[in-house]
């Protein structure tokens, strides 16, 4: 490219307008400085250079010096149909998680506001999220103080054959030495939840002053809290007098406090590099454990820029020791029960129905808190309401199926349903689920 040259400033204006009027791109030009464009330091007749051009003087001035036409964002201010209404909406928010629509049908229908619910969203969205932050205060638990515990949840993952393996993983850490336990499971039910807490009470030594949970439903009765009421399940509160701890549930919207555990669940993410990579269960669950060495014996801890086996060594002295004999009694076997030709199942004198298809096969019952869960290998085949009243206890399905099967093989099923109708309310002691509280 040959070298442009420019003798004065009015003749690289008219280069620059021309060659913006052809499609030509000068910004590229290196050899085109500021200082060669004002010669000799002669003073600009901006009124000539705009009559020149046929623009105005303020065009030119804005191209000579643009940092005096840059608009002061922060000066600026903005308004909104919604500021009138801030200071009700701050005080409904301050104690209660009230949601935005909630917001704009008060404001709407007491206060007389006829914005848009946009603006009213985006504020509430942004005043719970600094209420969050305010009420989040990063602490470092004493020593001995509090454990959290967690699940990171299933997880797919493939042995060498291809065979899926869907697992969880139970994690704890210790608040103060972030020393980990981590165990890998195929369930989360609640004896699995006790068994791998007594196993993490005897990699630690001993147990903390309280454990931090989520509202994991094995440790709140979800049926009777709410919002600001949580309500512990009664087999999990006297799970943890037993152990010699205090259970203590994360407040909703406040998923940071429980962060220790909350960053230890995404380090289990490592666990998927050895997708079709492990032989068996036996060797995935050798996997864990070495990543459970590792993380506590390896690796720095980041919030404490310290490896947890060294503060656990100091923690240790502060954890309170377990009777493990009375705990054990919390992971025994489930009682298994045989299904009946009749499709049934036995348990304390009240029987069950199950679909036929488990008929002579063992069920196993779980009972919590009147509720009685049925299991065929680990996969939870009903639910029932434990119930004394009636001694025969049907799902619908389960007994229109029985009746075909035996001597209604020829009914219809309109046939059947009728017969049901009609006749079993004389019989007593049978209560059938047809997905509402109706007994016959």
């Amino acid at each position: 490219m040959s070298m442009l040259k420019v003798d004065n400033f009015y003749q690289f204006f008219d280069i620059l307008v021309l060659s913006h009027n052809k499609g030509v791109d000068i910004s590229m030009r290196k050899d085109i400085t500021a200082e060669k464009l004002i010669l000799g330091g002669e003073k600009l007749n901006k009124s000539a250079l705009a009559r020149q051009y046929g623009c105005c003087w303020e065009t030119i001035d804005r191209r000579l010096n643009p940092n005096k036409y840059k608009k002061d964002k922060k000066n600026r201010v903005y308004t909104s149909k919604l500021d009138p209404y801030k200071n009700i909406i701050d005080e409904k928010l301050e104690n209660n998680n009230i949601p935005a629509t909630g917001i704009l049908f008060l404001l709407k229908n007491k206060y007389g506001y006829d914005g848009k619910y946009g603006i009213v969203r985006k504020y509430v969205s942004s005043k719970k999220k600094n209420i969050i932050n305010d009420l989040t205060i990063r602490f470092e638990t004493i020593k001995g103080y509090q454990a959290q515990v967690d699940w990171k949840e299933k997880m797919k993952l493939h042995d060498i054959s291809g065979n899926e393996y869907i697992v969880s993983i139970f994690l704890i850490v210790l608040g103060n030495s972030r020393y980990k336990y981590i165990e890998l499971t195929f369930d989360q039910t609640q004896p699995t939840l006790f068994r791998c807490l007594i196993n993490s009470f005897k990699y630690f030594d001993g147990i903390t002053e309280e454990i931090l949970f989520d509202n994991m439903k094995t440790i709140v009765d979800q049926v009777k809290s709410n919002f600001t009421d949580v309500v512990i399940n009664s087999k999990a509160m006297q799970f943890s007098k037993d152990a010699g701890f205090k259970i203590v549930t994360c407040r909703p919207y406040r998923p940071r406090t429980k962060g220790k555990v909350e960053t230890l669940a995404k380090i289990m993410n490592r666990l998927k590099a050895y997708d079709n990579e492990f032989k068996d269960k036996e060797e995935l669950e050798l996997v864990v454990d070495q990543l459970k060495y590792e993380l506590n014996y390896e690796e720095k801890s980041q919030a404490v820029d310290e490896i947890p086996r060294v503060l656990f060594e100091k923690e240790k002295e502060y954890l309170k020791p377990v009777n493990y004999e009375i705990l054990e009694n919390y992971c025994l076997p489930q009682k298994t029960y045989k299904v009946t030709h009749e499709s049934m199942i036995t348990y304390h004198g009240i029987k069950y129905s199950v679909p036929i298809q488990y008929v002579g096969k063992n069920i196993s019952v779980l009972e919590e808190d009147n509720v009685i869960h049925l299991y065929y290998n680990k996969k939870l085949i009903y639910t029932y309401q434990k119930n004394s009243k009636w001694r025969y206890n049907y799902k619908e399905k389960d007994y229109i199926d029985i009746l075909k099967h035996s001597s209604f093989n020829t009914k219809t099923e309109d046939e059947i349903n009728e017969y049901i109708d009609k006749n079993l309310y004389s019989l007593d002691g049978i209560y059938i689920d047809k997905g509402e509280d109706k007994k016959w």
